[in-house]
């Protein structure tokens, strides 16, 4: 027997298998999107089609227009509804008339003690996720966390201000910034780290990559590359 064998080819079946797997690895996220696009509008259509006045209804109007037997299916309808009614919402929300009427309901919400609690904090929700604003992660970088020779992505905010940045100058920390590092798979829990940016490398990977490396737990890295040749910088040798 030799010392280098030659390796086994695969069968028939092994080779089908390998085939199958890389379809599915194509046919599994399309998949699972449009089902779940699909799934979203059915569930926004049949919380909005009900509010919608009898004649007005898209089944109402597909009969008027098409015979009394068509029964054309019609999906989407309540989506249009929505962003169109939003869409004005928000417009008379901008005026000074629309600014009046929110100060005021607010005013009569913050006088009830359990709506209050509810309505402060959905809102607080809605704007932190939908709010447009400039506030943003400026980059993604590497610091040293839970420990020293120990490597963690995370996303800076901003710099240490007011008071936290007056005590940590105290203790002679300057030029802290506040680095937000996520949790992996779920990059919408994590930590929220005062680092001297001193002690902070800078990635030049986008933030987006560098949140598909963090919920993929290190297995995607970003365009497919393997890492070689990115280049890194660390604020100090700047």
């Amino acid at each position: 027997m030799s010392e280098h064998a030659t390796p086994k080819r695969r069968g028939i079946f092994g080779r089908i298998r390998t085939t199958f797997l890389t379809g599915l690895v194509v046919v599994l996220p399309i998949g699972l999107t449009i089902y779940l696009i699909w799934t979203v509008i059915g569930w926004i259509d049949g919380w909005i089609l009900p509010l919608i006045p009898g004649p007005w209804k898209p089944e109402y109007l597909v009969k008027e227009f098409f015979g009394p037997d068509a029964t054309i299916p019609v999906r989407g309808v309540g989506v249009v509804v929505f962003l169109l009614f939003t869409i004005i919402v928000g417009w008379i929300a901008k005026g000074l008339l629309g600014r009046s009427f929110l100060a005021w309901a607010e005013g009569v919400v913050d006088r009830m003690p359990v709506v209050r609690s509810i309505y402060n904090g959905l809102k607080q929700i809605a704007e932190t996720v939908f709010a447009q604003t400039e506030s943003n992660f400026e980059r993604a970088c590497l610091v040293e966390y839970p420990k020293e020779n120990i490597w963690a992505i995370g996303f800076v905010s901003t710099k240490a201000k007011g008071e936290l940045q007056a005590k940590l100058n105290g203790r002679g920390y300057e030029n802290v910034i506040s680095v937000f590092l996520p949790t992996t798979p779920n990059p919408t829990s994590g930590f929220l780290l005062y680092v001297a940016e001193k002690d902070v490398i800078y990635l030049d990977m986008k933030i987006e990559d560098a949140a598909k490396l963090i919920i993929s737990a290190g297995l995607v890295y970003p365009n497919g590359k393997e890492g070689n040749g990115v280049k890194v910088q660390n604020p100090t040798s700047a």
